[in-house]
């Protein structure tokens, strides 16, 4: 049914006019119109992306175009949330929407309900992109993911509590070690509410703090089965874990941005629980064979100190050991001899000539030449050693060894 247009309006002569409408009206009029077409109402357009805007209120803006022309194009957050990739101009897409007036500006543009990228499939370009993304933000270094604990006490499982997934892994784990203990936090691995169940448990381990590495895991499936480990939410759950995530999901030829994130990749759930504890049939025959081993090291060791004991046992200095003292004690005698000769020797040398040293001083002493008859004339001015110092009637001084005298000089020989 076509939209009633308004009533008919009446001219300044009388004469009616026809489809006198207001601009908003009109557009009114041609958005119902347009609205109303089957085809319009529902369809897919392939284009090319142009001038996109992702506004702050969560809706998509752009232009999608082709070699000979363009359509405006508006997505709503509601929709544009799940979208699971940024759209970029040049991109090319198929879109599938309806097509309706914008009334205020007059223009029809397509409202988009779903992108998906033309020709190659939208989950595996959201995972390309998210993968890079995480990367460039360094979620995948390997320089930051944690080492697995060689002999875990407790292990958590973040799983689907109903699948055989939980199954294999129990039985796998206590085949191995018996007495390992395992918590399971059970949770959706696939549809909407997974991503933030995934997440939630790993931070959950985290805050408690009960285990000593984490397994995320699910048996295979498509990619959009397996599409919840590859939320963002997910990933940085485990790059913020403190404690190792190992990595299960799928089959082997199966990767996910949990892969890439987690401390460790399982090829499977079965390999994780292989992985994350050692084989305790192995683990105790490799402990006795060390054990046999060290018993014949501990022998031989034994044996070759027995051995050198032996031989020293034979030696003459512990057959009399008191030797080992007397020697020693000889030489210190024999040094102790030697010094005081020498010290002999030295003191001797020094008396004869501390000896000969005062008989040249007795020589040189003046009181013994006055002893061999000699005096010591003096006068005011000293000792007279020439007869030109004196005068006739001079009074002079002798000294003799024992006293001394005064004289007069009376006459004076010489030259």
């Amino acid at each position: 049914m076509r939209p009633r247009l308004p009533d008919k309006t009446v001219g300044i002569e009388g004469r009616p006019m026809k489809k006198v409408l207001t601009v908003s009206e009109l557009n009114k009029y041609i958005k119902d119109l347009v609205s109303g077409d089957m085809i319009l109402s529902g369809l897919w357009v392939r284009g090319e992306i142009s001038n996109f805007k992702s506004h702050y209120s969560g809706h998509y803006y752009f232009t999608l175009k082709d070699e000979k022309a363009v359509l405006r194009c508006v997505m709503f957050r509601s929709y544009a949330s799940a979208v699971p990739f940024l759209p970029e101009n040049g991109m090319k897409v198929l879109i599938r929407g309806y097509i309706s007036v914008y009334e205020r500006d007059g223009q029809y543009q397509l409202y988009a309900e779903e992108i998906q990228p033309d020709g190659v499939g939208a989950l595996y370009i959201a995972f390309e992109k998210l993968k890079n993304k995480l990367r460039a933000e360094g979620l995948f270094d390997e320089s930051r993911k944690k080492k697995l604990p060689y002999m875990p006490d407790s292990i958590g499982v973040v799983t689907s509590s109903t699948g055989a997934v939980i199954r294999d892994i129990i039985n796998v784990l206590t085949r191995r070690f018996y007495h390992v203990k395992i918590k399971l936090y059970p949770v959706q691995v696939q549809g909407e509410q997974a991503a933030g169940q995934i997440a939630a448990a790993v931070r959950r381990f985290n805050q408690l703090g009960n285990v000593d590495v984490i397994i995320v895991a699910r048996g295979g499936g498509s990619l959009e089965e397996l599409w919840a480990f590859n939320e963002e939410i997910v990933a940085r759950s485990i790059y913020e874990s403190k404690i190792p995530v190992i990595s299960a999901v799928g089959h082997e030829t199966d990767f996910t941005i949990c892969d890439f994130a987690a401390s460790a990749r399982a090829a499977t759930p079965t390999a994780a629980a292989r992985l994350v504890i050692p084989d305790g049939v192995a683990l105790r025959r490799d402990l006795a064979r060390q054990r046999r081993r060290l018993h014949r090291g501990a022998a031989a060791l034994v044996r070759h100190r027995r051995e050198r004991l032996d031989n020293l046992a034979q030696r003459s200095f512990l057959a009399r050991p008191l030797q080992i003292l007397l020697q020693p004690r000889q030489n210190l005698d024999q040094t102790v001899y030697r010094f005081r000769s020498a010290f002999s020797r030295q003191l001797e040398q020094r008396r004869h000539a501390l000896a000969g040293f005062a008989a040249r001083l007795a020589d040189l002493n003046p009181m013994a030449v006055l002893g061999r008859g000699f005096a010591v004339v003096r006068a005011e001015k000293g000792i007279i050693k020439t007869v030109r110092q004196l005068s006739p009637g001079q009074t002079v001084t002798l000294q003799f060894q024992d006293g001394e005298a005064e004289a007069i000089i009376q006459t004076l020989e010489g030259e």
